[in-house]
């Protein structure tokens, strides 16, 4: 990982988080000034690969409206204005408030907040266990986090395609990893597996990239994905294709399991999820009989009712098809020589009677379980100060005005709080509303021991390339912090000391880390064989003897989405249409790069898929702004049409705003799918928490008018109970 030096051109090996992370990089630096950025062949993780947002880094960086210097708000919330301070003044202000507020209301009215992955993850919690607070407010409820949780319940840890053992059936769901790059995945990855001849199985409602390279294309009714599952391996038990060794000696509650899935023949199934019969046991003999195979799933699936249901029934058809922790199929990776995520996030600092105080760890268990809450109980404690009041948050890396359901009641109670601070690279809608903003660093501008809380076997070197203003990583932030709030014994003199620690068990320092570029753990297959699987029986827990201990169904089974035809149908006149909010685009991550000139161009606006017919019969024309409204709200966006969904479908996209606008709402309120989006709690999850976004209900109609801001009676405030 030394720099290779080029006249007076430094060219520096790193590792990319503009997004998921993990794509080795070589940066060219001049002047402190980065001036090229390049995929690094020699990096394990990405093979040389680049995505546009990775290469557009330098705009990132150098991006003229960058927070600088650590600002100080002069005046009312959301009126724009600001004083430069100091760090030490913004580290008085932040100690003073939160023991303030401790002193008054008790470490659980201070929510710390994270967004989705700055490898940041384990620094907030450490900081937040510390603290004595229970409240870490993230996306982990409905991203990533059910994934793990339930998968460490189920199988005891997270089961992950094995590409590099050349799987011969792929079974993507809910996913679209060639343009995503999720979490463990890079879509490099699953192009040289199709390219290699493995058959590929696509469950989506929308017509991909990947469906179009598909052996089988599924194109189900959003939200029954796991009626759809349970179909299929109605099919794999009833033909007898299941690994009838494994499941007699490695599933736990296979009778039961037998009996729940006997439940859904494939008439229901095919009723339910729009799948015709034939495609549904075409789909299950393809992969129970093309050996190995593997299924990537994604968020997609997560953000449901059904979450923790459709996690537990994919692992299921892994398990039982017997291609759990064998070459080629789906893998627990051994984790590399080094502290892991939970372990440095000291969650067993945090007193048991504070962890009795997480907000809404009473209703969400498997949640609580893993230190994960619900967004809408810390707005319901900020807003109405139920079950106790919140005064005080600190959100690193997140715009929850744009991301969170309910984006109207995000926006009020962000308002409302008593003390508001946040870190990120830019002025968005919610640094807006803050008291205290400070300037984060990008990744070109930290060191780093990165995806040391990812499953894939890997740890890998970020090194630090150039100095931006007064920016500071979070974690160097969130150590000097610790340090200042009486936390010294647990945190490090330096941030590389930090490092060092995180590396110890390896015998590396970090400055020896960096010339090896990453560590991988020595993989090892089968490893039940040795040890059984860790759960509490020892197994593959298909009957869930901890979700039976929390007073849930320890067997999956399919609900049907809270606001759908079926659920619904007296809303189906209003609105007619099922929503899928959540798109991804290639150009953007989330909230984030809607500022950067060569991301934009990709994408200047945001669309909403519809089909022709569909838009024949509501006057809509390609391109024609159009409104999209639900029983909660509406925003726009521009109609794209496509054969390639369901005339009966709406395919959105999120977070969107405008930063070109002047205005300090920056245009939160024009595009914004989570304006029409629900939090209520019962609509969510009923284990893991998960908020309801991929299957709503909506109507669409042409709008003569390009976004502006709506005013307060179109957005509505939502629910308040």
């Amino acid at each position: 990982m030394d720099s290779i030096q080029a006249s007076d051109e430094r060219i520096v090996r790193s590792h990319c988080r503009i997004c998921h992370g993990g794509c080795g990089v070589l940066v060219h630096v001049q002047n402190n000034k980065v001036i090229r950025i390049e995929g690094d062949p020699e990096s394990p993780i990405s093979r040389g690969t680049l995505c546009p947002k990775g290469i557009a880094s330098i705009q990132l960086a150098h991006h003229p409206d960058r927070l600088l210097y650590p600002l100080k708000r002069k005046g009312t919330k959301g009126e724009g204005n600001w004083e430069r301070i100091s760090w030490d003044e913004a580290y008085e202000i932040l100690t003073s408030k939160m023991n303030e507020y401790k002193q008054k209301y008790g470490a659980e009215s201070i929510v710390l907040g994270y967004g989705t992955g700055r490898d940041n993850e384990a620094f907030i919690y450490r900081f937040a266990n510390l603290l004595g607070s229970p409240n870490v407010l993230t996306a982990g409820h409905m991203c990533y986090g059910p994934r793990v949780s339930t998968s460490i319940i189920t199988c005891g840890n997270l089961p992950v395609c094995d590409y590099e053992s050349n799987p011969s059936c792929i079974m993507v769901w809910g996913n679209n990893a060639v343009i995503s790059n999720p979490d463990e995945y890079k879509g490099v990855y699953l192009s040289d597996a199709l390219a290699n001849g493995a058959k590929l199985i696509v469950v989506d409602p929308r017509f991909t990239k990947l469906a179009d390279r598909s052996n089988l294309w599924l194109q189900l009714r959003p939200g029954t994905d796991v009626a759809l599952a349970l179909g299929m391996l109605h099919v794999i038990i009833e033909e007898e294709l299941y690994d009838k060794e494994f499941a007699e000696h490695w599933i736990y509650g296979w009778k039961e399991f037998v009996e729940r899935v006997k439940e859904y023949p494939l008439k229901r199934v095919s009723e339910i999820t729009w799948v015709p019969e034939e495609k549904i046991k075409e789909a299950a003999r393809l992969f129970a009989k093309t050996k190995p195979a593997c299924i990537q799933w994604g968020v997609a699936i997560e953000q449901s009712i059904n979450c923790v249901d459709n996690n537990r029934i994919i692992i299921a058809l892994a398990a039982v098809t017997g291609n759990l922790d064998v070459p080629g199929g789906m893998v627990f990776y051994v984790p590399p020589p080094t502290m892991n995520a939970s372990q440095f996030g000291a969650h067993k600092l945090l007193p048991p009677e504070q962890r009795k105080k997480r907000l809404g760890g009473d209703v969400f268990k498997l949640a609580d379980a893993f230190a994960i809450l619900n967004p809408r109980f810390v707005w319901d404690a900020i807003l109405y100060e139920k079950p106790y009041p919140v005064k005080m948050a600190f959100l690193i890396s997140s715009n929850p005005v744009i991301t969170r359901a309910n984006a109207s009641m995000v926006y009020e109670a962000l308002k409302k709080v008593d003390f508001l601070a946040v870190s990120d690279f830019f002025m968005t809608p919610t640094a807006e509303l803050a008291n205290l903003v400070l300037p984060a660093a990008t990744w070109l501008e930290m060191d780093y021991v990165a995806e040391f809380w990812k499953r894939h076997g890997y740890v890998l070197a970020r090194q630090k390339v150039i100095q931006i203003g007064e920016c500071k990583s979070d974690h160097e932030m969130l150590n000097e912090l610790g340090n200042r709030m009486g936390q010294k014994e647990h945190w490090w003199p330096t941030i590389h000391d930090a490092l060092n620690a995180i590396l110890a068990p390896s015998g590396l320092k970090f400055e020896e880390f960096l010339k090896r570029g990453f560590l991988r753990g020595k993989m090892e297959y089968r490893k039940y064989e040795k040890k059984g699987f860790s759960t509490p029986t020892g197994k593959v827990e298909l009957y869930s003897t901890r979700m039976k201990e929390w007073g849930y169904d320890p067997l999956p089974q399919f609900r049907e989405p809270p606001e759908s035809p079926v659920s619904q149908p007296d809303l189906l006149k209003d609105y007619p249409y099922i929503l899928i909010t959540g798109m991804r685009p290639t150009a953007f991550f989330h909230s984030e790069q809607r500022q950067i000139p060569w991301l934009r161009e990709l994408l200047p606006e945001p669309f909403v898929e519809i089909h022709p017919e569909t838009a024949e019969k509501e006057g809509i024309k390609e391109g024609d702004w159009v409104v999209i409204e639900s029983p909660r709200g509406k925003c726009l966006q521009r109609a794209k049409l496509t054969l390639g969904i369901d005339p009966r479908v709406i395919g959105a996209q999120h977070a969107w705003w405008f930063p070109e606008k002047d205005s300090p709402e920056h245009g939160w309120g024009d595009s914004n799918i989570n304006l029409l989006t629900d939090n209520d709690p019962t609509t969510c999850d009923p284990a893991m928490g998960a908020t309801n976004l991929r299957a709503l209900l909506c109507r669409i109609y042409p709008s003569p008018h390009p976004p502006s801001p709506l005013g307060e009676e179109d957005r509505g405030m939502g629910s308040k109970g």
